[in-house]
């Protein structure tokens, strides 16, 4: 890679104005392409991109905001609406935006100590001598921690390239938590233990149009959000590691741009030979005076829980059904901005995308990732009678949570060997439990195919009868399924079973069943039957 190093740019590398660090996928034959910035979002704005090899897959959001939060930032500070046409254009905008450093010290991944680079505060005196955090791997920098290395190997990037540092710096810099004394997290999650999601609508087709539908979001409600947030609406801290850091001050919130681009670590890269390095240091206090809000910064892809008064945080399991349709159609969560259905054409394919790193204390929890397509009538009812898809999505799920409730208790008479009292073991409890488990699993992975089915039904009275028909035969067969875990001895064996099929149809077939469409069913279908006879 070659460095910038004409005298007049002396110390300054790694150019993103500049240089072809950035690799993307061509869209049309998957070629390989090598692009600076500017020219990266020229080929956004041709929807061109199809992927970025490099990116690992909890970089996903913190690469997509970064791209969209500078690109509305630049334009906003323009004065344009639509975004630019060219590279020269885009790199005299972005330049713009670091008046003190018409160099382009500000963007570039290294630079001496005293200036600015990239996701990287100036430090006051220049010196470094006292930062003891070496990091000599990309993914050393990154967010990810792992347990013995058995998730995801750690330091493997140690031959890594400029952009592989570039990735691991915005992930660092944008969505890192609290990780022991002197190393703070963003202002953009609910506490230091919490999470910074990505939830958002976007088109299904490439980078580029998700890329130019979030930064059209981001320009429109830019005024908005400092209205609600009390932040600047001009001449707010945007980018902020233009202001130098000693570690011990913060930024007070209402400083900043509406659409402001943070860092939380005291990093600065360095060239060590042919190689880059990473130098680290802690502070005694966070970057950003944020810590009463509680992750409610206006972030355009993080919902707010409405009652609690906070941003989302991302559990241990993830983006389960029951989460993703309160997202959708619920009342619990306010939606981000980007989450909004806006106006493409009808033959636009949109999808709901969730993304999301769970953190713990001096641990991460799993990245998560779920995408949620999203029909034409489904959209149509989200733009408006959203309370038909609310109601829809809380019917299905009150349904599967009374089949597995009844799956539950027949497998506790099939292991009890009989029906089962109050004094049922813990053991049998817990055996029941496991055995069904992957019921939910299951209905958790064809949940929006099925209410998608619905919606988009003719009759949908047929197609939830039809759907209820089939969520039971999936419990009764892992029923079935236990069987060979019960009793084994021939009479206690036949005993078990037939106890445990007859409390699950006729917990199915009661008059006082919590699923009335089907118990109607079966009644009318066993009157039929007896008619025949």
């Amino acid at each position: 890679m070659t460095h910038t190093s004409s005298p007049s740019q002396a110390g300054l590398h790694y150019s993103l104005l500049n240089e072809p660090l950035i690799s993307y996928r061509h869209v049309a034959d998957n070629a390989r392409i090598q692009a600076s910035l500017p020219e990266l979002f020229v080929a956004m704005a041709s929807d061109l991109v199809r992927d970025f090899p490099a990116l690992r897959a909890h970089q996903r959001h913190p690469w997509h905001a970064f791209l969209c939060q500078l690109a509305a930032i630049a334009l906003h500070a323009a004065g344009r609406k639509t975004v630019f046409e060219t590279a020269a254009q885009w790199r005299s905008a972005l330049l713009a935006l670091t008046p003190d450093d018409p160099d382009g010290a500000a963007w570039c991944l290294v630079t001496p100590p005293d200036r600015p680079a990239l996701l990287q505060a100036a430090v006051p005196g220049g010196s470094v001598a006292s930062w003891k955090s070496v990091y000599h791997a990309a993914d050393e920098l990154d967010i990810l921690v792992t347990s013995k290395n058995h998730d995801l190997k750690a330091a493997r990037a140690s031959a890594a390239d400029a952009q592989d540092w570039l990735l691991a710096l915005i992930s660092l810099q944008t969505q890192e938590g609290f990780l022991g004394a002197g190393n703070y997290g963003i202002s953009r999650m609910n506490g230091g233990f919490a999470s910074r999601p990505g939830v958002g609508v976007a088109t299904v087709e490439g980078w580029g149009r998700r890329w130019l539908r979030d930064v059209a979001t981001l320009l429109h409600a830019r005024d908005d959000i400092a209205q609600e947030h009390g932040m600047s609406t001009e001449n707010g801290l945007a980018l902020v590691w233009l202001q130098a850091w000693d570690g011990n001050s913060s930024c007070a919130f209402g400083r900043l741009d509406p659409l402001y681009i943070e860092l939380c670590r005291r990093v600065r890269l360095q060239c060590h030979g042919a190689e880059l390095q990473a130098l680290g240091a802690g502070t005694k206090a966070a970057r950003i005076a944020a810590k009463d809000l509680n992750g409610m910064t206006g972030d355009a892809w993080t919902p707010i829980d409405i009652a609690e008064g906070k941003a989302l945080t991302i559990t241990s399991d993830g983006f389960g059904y029951k989460l993703m349709a309160e997202l959708l159609f619920g009342g619990k969560y306010k939606a981000g901005r980007a989450q909004h259905v806006g106006c493409e054409g009808e033959g636009t394919r949109l999808e709901l995308i969730a993304r999301g790193v769970t953190r713990g204390q001096g641990k991460t929890e799993g990245y998560h990732e779920r995408r949620v397509p999203i029909s034409p009538k489904l959209r149509r009812l989200l733009g408006g009678s959203r309370d038909v898809a609310a109601r829809i999505s809380g019917e299905r799920i009150a349904a599967i949570a009374e089949v597995r409730k009844l799956l539950w208790l027949s497998l506790m008479t099939l292991f009890n060997n009989g029906p089962v009292g109050k004094d049922a073991s813990d053991s049998t409890k817990n055996k029941a439990s496991d055995f069904a488990k992957p019921f939910e699993a299951v209905e958790d992975a064809r949940f929006f195919a099925d209410l998608t089915a619905e919606v988009e039904a003719d009759d949908a009275s047929a197609e939830r009868l039809s759907w209820l028909i089939a969520l039971t035969e999936r419990a009764e067969r892992l029923l079935r399924h236990a069987f060979n875990a019960g009793p084994r001895s021939g009479m206690q064996r036949y005993r078990a079973q037939a106890a445990a099929l007859s409390r699950f149809h006729g917990g199915l077939r009661s008059p006082k069943s919590p699923l009335p469409l089907l118990a109607q069913h079966y009644a009318t279908l066993s009157t039929s039957q007896d008619n025949q006879a």
